[in-house]
């Protein structure tokens, strides 16, 4: 496996850094957080983004996609990471058209793909239940009443799910609590009748709802994939989202490295610039090498997913387990260096370190992943 980009993908690259400098610096998280944005991103924006093709990024050609991968959109996460920009981009572009795209039906891609790539319609993906992240603890229970599914449960910290048009939703349908035999995805709009959407408010100012289903009726068609197949088919889409989200944390160590080292060469102390001194010279060498041992992480796991390697899950597991442990590190560190001035609003490094809080534990921490990765190595 190459740990290098092919020219289509530093293509998207560079064009995602293009247009995250350009259209959303910092400064545009900071205009959305100031004005209480109610859907946390910028519509137009979005549109933007659908424009550049971004949205069918793991759309086949058919469905009005590209299809370049999860590598292609892995790369695009980093860049906009850097400036923290707030997006559909994850839940829709990856988790959604990921999910839809290899258990959908014929009639639900064509349905819903078009739509996801024209950015017509938002995604989100309802899955945890608890404070901690882990699927197999769903007990939201679906029951074949007559000819239609009743979901009832509630499902917590859904990312972009106050804004969500589509709730692509884990529901168990036999079995009992810890187990992955038995669970089953469904598919449904977010505004259908016993449908409850709680906007939640996080540290980090981004998209997040609890939503409460009670007596909510599908049909039959609802299914996505086979009945009792959700365990395995949840773990291969959360895999691509836990990829995709690592990427966005690299750039989210990458910028907060980039902006402390600025202040390091910038700031003095007794007449002397802090850079010179040792002691920090060392924790940021420390920061370089972390940084450096995730792009290696997240790197083989993207390719990984497009190559279809067997250790998928290990790779995943492994890169979203070392992106969080470094975001932790860099953020503190960097909030450290730039001292007290570090934590107030006036200096953006600290937006780095909310944002570092959040997305460390979405679809498992540091702690969930080692013991997943040590289980799935037979240790």
């Amino acid at each position: 496996m190459k740990l290098i980009l092919n020219e289509e993908q530093q293509m998207l690259k560079d064009s995602a850094k293009d247009f995250a400098e350009n259209r959303t610096p910092v400064n545009h998280f900071r205009s959305l957080r100031d004005d209480n944005d109610p859907q946390n991103w910028d519509k137009e924006v979005w549109k933007e983004m659908v424009e550049l093709g971004w949205s069918g990024i793991l759309i086949p050609e058919e469905f009005g996609g590209s299809d370049f991968g999860l590598a292609g959109i892995s790369v695009i996460m980093q860049e906009i990471g850097k400036t923290l920009t707030p997006s559909p981009l994850l839940a829709t572009a990856v988790l959604g058209a990921s999910a839809i795209n290899t258990f959908g039906t014929q009639e639900q891609k064509a349905e819903y793909l078009p739509k996801i790539a024209s950015g017509e319609i938002t995604t989100a993906l309802a899955v945890d239940e608890e404070s901690h992240h882990a699927p197999s603890n769903t007990l939201t229970k679906a029951e074949l009443v007559g000819d239609e599914w009743v979901i009832n449960g509630k499902k917590k910290f859904v990312v972009d799910g106050s804004s969500a048009d589509v709730l692509i939703v884990l529901a168990r349908t036999s079995g009992v609590k810890g187990e992955n035999a038995g669970l089953t995805l469904f598919i449904l709009n977010a505004n259908q009748e016993g449908v409850e959407v709680i906007k939640t408010d996080m540290a980090d100012c981004r998209n997040y709802a609890n939503i409460v289903f009670d007596n909510v009726s599908l049909a039959k068609k609802a299914l996505l994939g086979d009945q009792e197949s959700g365990g395995e088919a949840i773990d291969k889409i959360l895999d691509e989202g836990r990829i995709a989200l690592s990427a966005e944390m690299l750039g989210n160590s990458e910028a907060a490295f980039e902006m402390t080292l600025n202040y390091l060469k910038e700031r003095k102390q007794f007449g002397v610039l802090i850079g010179t001194f040792q002691a920090l010279q060392h924790r940021a060498a420390e920061m370089f090498v972390e940084i450096e041992l995730t792009k290696s992480a997240v790197m083989a796991a993207m390719q990984g997913a497009d190559e279809n390697n067997n250790d998928l899950q290990r790779m995943a597991s492994l890169a979203k387990s070392i992106a969080g442990e470094t975001l932790y590190l860099v953020s503190n560190e960097s909030v450290q260096m730039h001292g007290g001035i570090g934590v107030t609003d006036e200096y953006d490094i600290g937006f780095y370190m909310k944002r570092a809080r959040v997305a460390e534990v979405i679809f498992g921490g540091a702690n969930f992943h080692q013991e997943r990765y040590a289980n799935l190595s037979n240790f």
